[in-house]
């Protein structure tokens, strides 16, 4: 067998097989079967395979489009969805390459574009020009995945518009050079919103995106949380000595979180991710209110407190105790 390729010399690595949607991903078979080039083996670069994580169906069809026929996919969603885990789990059962790029405001062009740089030369001092993130990806068959892509800032979204046409080619001004994608390239970003900004008041920071950045993207997959059983299977898959009965109720109390947050009555709702915290907590404190309350409630306004305390009455038939804050 081949020695797996490390991220530095993954230019010449090209996909080696083709998979079938419904043997590789069996979620999907409800949907039209077709094939999806893979690799036979991992970089450095792959994700690590979760075998207790729930794919849903359409969004992995969504994805899987996205690496078979290069399109380029969004994944919108409200937070705690798990929209770029599920990329990159995705990712992990084809053995493909992922970078992921986080658009928060600290993200500047130069990050992704390059810039030059003082180096030691033959006890020289030279510029040299140093690629950024986006050419670096561009060149090597990396599934390239820009999360929080409605937060990006302005001068940063239009570089990264160029590399939505559908040749992807990059020109690099200060280089006089044109970079043409590798051909197992690909693109995906996740979102809060789809491109509206922050017009219902749950996410501060996001942008307006322009009508030109949103028609680039080929296809436009919503996620939504899992349903309750399926959340259920992971949350006893990570943490297998809580009962039926214990995470049933503690996923009853997430969907309450998320129904208080999507109506504006919570500033923070619990996650998959949060669920797993609160069950990992009580393995170590052996009290299901103290790991709550550390996973969770601590994380919540004062004044929001009493209303999540109503939410846990309601699911554990059981008074949450909540610390009374001290006045001046």
């Amino acid at each position: 067998m081949a020695e797996s390729p490390s991220s530095s010399d993954l230019s010449c690595f090209q996909p080696d097989q083709m998979v079938t949607l419904h043997s590789a991903f069996p979620e999907c078979k409800g949907f039209a079967d077709f094939s999806i080039p893979s690799f036979s083996n991992a970089s450095d670069l792959v994700p690590e395979s979760d075998p207790a994580y729930q794919l849903n169906p359409e969004a992995s069809l969504s994805i899987l489009a996205g690496f078979a026929y290069n399109r380029r996919v969004m994944l919108q969603g409200m937070h705690g969805t798990g929209k770029s885990t599920h990329i990159e789990q995705v990712a992990a059962r084809l053995n493909w390459p992922c970078l992921r790029i986080n658009l928060d405001g600290q993200i500047t062009r130069m990050d992704l574009i390059g810039k030059d740089m003082i180096a030691i030369e033959d006890g020289k001092q030279i510029t040299r020009f140093q690629e950024g993130l986006i050419p670096w990806s561009l060149q090597r068959p990396i599934a390239l995945i820009l999360d929080e892509y409605d937060a990006g800032q302005p001068d940063v979204m239009f570089v990264i518009q160029r590399m939505l046409e559908r040749e992807g080619r990059l020109t690099l001004l200060d280089q006089n050079r044109v970079i043409k994608p590798h051909s197992a390239f690909r693109i995906f970003a996740t979102s809060n919103t789809v491109g509206l900004g922050n017009w219902n008041g749950l996410y501060q920071g996001t942008q307006l995106l322009n009508h030109g950045q949103m028609d680039r993207w080929d296809i436009v997959a919503a996620l939504d949380y899992l349903e309750p059983i399926e959340e259920q299977k992971i949350l006893l898959a990570k943490v297998p000595e809580l009962s039926s009965e214990q995470s049933g109720q503690m996923i009853a109390l997430a969907n309450l979180t998320r129904k208080g947050f999507e109506a504006g009555d919570l500033s923070t709702l619990m996650s998959t991710r949060t669920l797993i915290t609160w069950g990992e907590n009580w393995r170590i404190f052996k009290d299901l209110q103290l790991a709550f309350t550390l996973a969770f409630l601590n994380k919540c306004e004062t004044e929001e407190k009493a209303l999540v305390a109503e939410y846990f009455q309601r699911c554990f038939s059981s008074e949450l105790y909540l610390k009374q804050s001290s006045t001046s």
